[in-house]
């Protein structure tokens, strides 16, 4: 399962902690913290990423220092999420300008007593936050695995969408294709292809119009997702094919929550795919009679996969389109005529295309692949032709590079581009990035934290240096994650 960005510990966690003692002096009380930096620099802000809880005993703000107005309104450019500021010994107690400072620019204040060391409050911030991913991560597996269920349900659409409401607290419905595209036909048993399914509390009519809107762009097939938020409600449209579109409205959304609905939409594809029911069952059937692959198997191409993960493995065919799965020991073996993506909490090693004659030759094209994605950390690696070139295709590529990069910001990404292209020198790509040398090892810490990733493995930095290469090459190295 692809893990959840980390959620924020919110700053009322720790004002409520009695053993912190920190106390708000100015500034909404429920701000998000994202990271802890302490600091007394007058100027702190280029060592910063945005979110951090930025403590300080008030050094920079002597007499020679910056007035705290602008001091705070630096730190609020930076995007701090919050500032700490511990009395004594520099000053004996918060200085009211920089409390009046914070109150005007909207910037919290706490106040951190003599008797806790800053080092106290950055446990507490990553504990928290240690504790709220491990909530997020367990929640997202729990929505998975339910989702996998009503998948096998008699009425599955149905039973998805009512499962995908309650894990997310909102409104899912299956759209039909607008009016200018043909409707598909089912012949799945899965119940009609067009039809409005829903699940969950409706919402108005000014919600349901916006949610119209993003469903005719993802249908028109220009994106694979969009999302919008109006009036306090957030909005997501996933593409499900043939035009139907997943619908999403939700009060609050966390970071699992693009997981679970992307887990929703590839089950709900495949349920509402127009495809002769029963056709894998006679395949199968003429393969066990006949002894014959070619002749039980439709011409493809046809892809072999080998699969280890913690994840439940039927859902993992599900997500590939094939009942043809082989569970064995730790992992999984798969044949699918259609084109792998990596697949949330599993690593796939895939094989080149192939003809049902060729499948031996495939599934052993497959295990290698797996040992090399698993040597890289990467969530799936397909079958390398000779030479860097035939590596993969030039959409694959991008796929794959998205999957690996997407927890990255386009800021993250530039400095990790500079950072490998410059052999891991501080000093070089500082100066090409027009930064000091503490922000690049910053923001490579950040990097490396969000990708899980050992960046002093000549293997993770090859992977993520053809990653970076294969986005850059389409004007992609810089969208948004």
């Amino acid at each position: 399962m692809e893990a959840p960005l980390t959620p924020p510990v919110p700053l009322t966690a720790l004002t409520a902690d009695r053993e912190l003692g920190l106390r708000l002096l100015a500034g909404p009380a429920d701000a998000d913290v994202y990271g802890v930096h302490a600091s007394e620099m007058a100027d702190p802000s280029p060592y910063l990423l945005g979110g951090e809880l930025l403590l300080t005993a008030g050094a920079g703000l002597a007499a020679a220092g910056p007035a705290p107005a602008q001091y705070v309104a630096r730190l609020v450019r930076a995007g701090v999420g919050a500032v700490g500021f511990g009395v004594t010994p520099v000053h004996e107690t918060v200085p009211p300008a920089l409390v009046e400072a914070c109150g005007r620019y909207g910037l919290p204040l706490v106040e951190v007593p003599p008797g806790t060391p800053f080092t106290a409050v950055g446990r507490a911030v990553w504990r928290l936050m240690a504790e709220a991913r491990t909530r997020e991560l367990r929640r997202v597996t729990e929505a998975q695995q339910s989702l996998a269920s009503a998948a096998a349900r008699p009425h599955p659409v149905a039973a998805v969408l009512s499962r995908l409401a309650a894990s997310l607290n909102g409104w899912a419905a299956l759209l039909p294709p607008p009016p200018a595209l043909p409707v598909p036909r089912d012949d799945t048993g899965a119940g009609p292809a067009g039809a409005g399914d829903e699940a969950g509390a409706g919402p108005g009519e000014g919600v349901r119009e916006a949610l119209a809107g993003l469903a005719g762009r993802v249908a028109a097939g220009g994106v694979a997702t969009a999302t919008d938020t109006l009036g306090g409600t957030h909005l997501a449209a996933y593409a499900v094919g043939g035009g139907r579109v997943l619908a999403l409205a939700t009060p609050a959304r966390a970071p699992g929550d693009h997981t679970i609905a992307s887990v929703a939409a590839v089950l709900l594809t495949l349920l509402t795919a127009s495809r002769p029911a029963g056709d894998e069952a006679a395949s199968l059937t003429r393969l066990l009679l006949d002894g014959d692959p070619a002749g039980a198997l439709s011409p493809g191409p046809w892809y072999a996969v080998h699969a280890r993960g913690g994840g439940d493995p039927r859902a993992l065919a599900a997500a590939l389109g094939t009942v043809l799965l082989d569970p064995r020991g730790d992992g999984v073996r798969l044949l699918t005529d259609r084109e792998p993506a990596p697949q949330p909490g599993w690593r796939l090693g895939v094989s080149a295309p192939a003809a049902p004659a060729g499948l031996g030759t495939a599934g052993a094209q497959a295990r290698r692949a797996l040992e090399r994605a698993e040597a890289a950390r990467a969530p799936l690696a397909r079958h390398a032709e000779p030479g860097l070139a035939g590596l993969v295709g030039e959409a694959e590529a991008r796929a794959h590079a998205e999957a690996l990069l997407g927890p990255l910001s386009p800021a993250l990404r530039d400095t990790l581009r500079g950072w490998l292209a410059h052999h891991g020198s501080w000093d070089r790509t500082a100066a090409a990035l027009g930064v000091h040398r503490n922000t690049v090892r910053q923001r490579i810490a950040r990097a490396a934290g969000l990708l899980g990733a050992d960046l002093d493995d000549p293997d993770t930095r090859m992977e993520l240096w053809f990653a970076l290469r294969s986005l850059e090459s389409d004007g992609a190295a810089h969208a948004p994650s």
